[in-house]
């Protein structure tokens, strides 16, 4: 990881206030509320170096957008196919941590993705099944 640096603190301090899953375009407007003459290419790189380090996840559900997770413990995103809402859920174990004993495998840091539909969706019926 790069030296501290006022744009990486204001960057990791946006993405732990948030439980919402940010995409780097959110996060680019909250932070310009902090520093406003930051630009879009500090961001990315910022968050590149971020998720290199383990520092945040990159999670992909499927939308075409990177979103970011704070939270790097072992944990389920539930991503609604409805309305995008990105829902975290705790696991009592870690699968891959128990199968990567089985085999000798040193994974990365897990990111699981469960579509379906939210709670919400699913009786407003906009679950087309």
């Amino acid at each position: 990881m790069k030296n501290y640096s006022r744009q990486r603190e204001a960057i990791l301090s946006v993405i732990s206030s948030t439980d919402t899953h940010p995409t780097a375009d959110w996060i680019y407007t909250e932070v310009r509320k902090l520093i406003p003459n930051i630009s879009l290419g500090t961001v990315y790189r910022n968050l590149a170096d971020l998720r290199q380090s383990g520092m945040v996840l990159s999670v992909d559900v499927g939308d075409g957008k990177e979103h970011f997770d704070y939270d790097t413990s072992p944990h389920l995103h539930l991503s609604c196919k409805a309305c995008g809402k990105i829902i975290d859920a705790r696991l009592k174990s870690d699968p891959i941590a128990s199968l990567s004993e089985d085999y000798g495998f040193v994974p990365e840091i897990p990111v699981y993705v469960v579509r379906g539909y939210c709670a919400a969706c699913k009786s407003n019926s906009l679950n087309p099944q």
